[in-house]
């Protein structure tokens, strides 16, 4: 006699290829539409189901958790990051948490390196001049950005981001900064040709362009906070693709307004989709809908990790991107 498959929920869409491999393997229940699931959704969910599938727009917190029925024994998150999730109460309740981790390296160092050219050569400028039909012309003045060769980059974070960051700036000419909570191996660091910063206050004043490559954990929360903006120079742009809660979002925009930060590119929020409305007025800024990791090569590995995860566990074996309370 077989096992009978387990039940799987997907809290979102998900692509098309990743859904049909995955009803063929599990019974899975599909979303009929892309719409975040609500919290009285999420509980049903976790009341019914073996295995959980949920993404960065879900937060499973203790409530959720205490909530959870005697079936459910894997969440198996779509996507790297798992600050959503209350990992230490999923695992005193005997429930496993697995990530994707890798699979979204090279898209967001992609999407870093883009906000960096397009914050420092004002590129959104120059898109909005001809697309309201208002460029009279070539001009020597005009649109006078920024050369990114021999400028300083600190990169706050240097895991696998981080490091794609640094060889992508180092294919450009700039010279590569890094302040971490571990200092790399020196081979790494002969390889990416990075400074290491013990102190992240003297990296900061000191850099043309800091890259926020870091998690949000309790310690990284507000890092870049409003004394720490202070400390970079006028000239000096932040971008950020990481997660939105690792700068004062208010304090940028203060910094931003009043010229002592020259630009910024985001591509997370503090809170979200709720921006701060007068970032959005600023000129010298580059926002971005949360697009680091949005290609369809990225997604479709994010789904086989899944997968994996989850036949894994169905196997009986122990998932091979488990996620152990207080690794990040």
């Amino acid at each position: 006699m077989t096992n009978p498959r387990l039940s799987v929920v997907l809290t979102r869409r998900l692509p098309p290829a990743v859904e049909t491999r995955m009803s063929e393997l599990f019974d899975t229940r599909l979303r009929s539409d892309d719409e975040p699931m609500t919290r009285a959704e999420l509980a049903e969910s976790m009341q019914n189901a073996d295995v959980l599938v949920p993404t960065i727009t879900e937060r499973i917190d203790q409530a959720l958790l205490a909530g959870a029925g005697e079936r459910l024994k894997l969440i198996a998150n779509f996507g790297a990051g798992i600050d959503h999730i209350d990992v230490a109460t999923a695992r005193q309740r005997g429930i496993l948490v697995s990530n994707t981790p890798g699979t979204v390296t090279e898209d967001t160092a992609d999407m870093t390196m883009a906000l960096i050219l397009a914050t420092v050569r004002r590129i959104p400028e120059g898109l909005a001049l001809m697309q309201a039909g208002a460029w009279q012309g070539w001009a020597p003045t005009a649109l006078l950005g920024g050369r990114l060769a021999g400028r300083r980059l600190g990169i706050l974070g240097m895991g696998r981001i981080g490091q794609a960051v640094a060889r992508r700036a180092a294919a450009f000419g700039m010279q590569v900064h890094y302040h971490n909570r571990h200092r790399l191996r020196h081979e790494i660091e002969e390889a990416l040709a990075a400074t290491y910063w013990e102190s992240l206050d003297q990296m900061v004043a000191r850099m043309d362009i800091v890259s926020v490559n870091c998690p949000h954990t309790p310690a990284t929360y507000h890092l870049m906070n409003a004394r720490r903006l202070k400390l970079m120079k006028p000239t000096a742009v932040i971008v950020n693709t990481s997660r939105g809660e690792v700068i004062d979002e208010n304090a940028l925009t203060r910094g931003l307004r009043a010229g002592e930060i020259a630009g910024a590119g985001l591509d997370v929020f503090e809170h979200a989709t709720r921006i701060n409305p007068r970032l959005r007025e600023l000129k010298n800024v580059v926002l971005l809908p949360h697009m680091g990791s949005a290609t369809v090569e990225g997604r479709l590995e994010m789904g086989e990790k899944v997968i994996i995860n989850i036949k894994t566990f169905a196997d009986g074996h122990r998932p091979p991107d488990l996620v152990v309370p207080g690794m990040l």
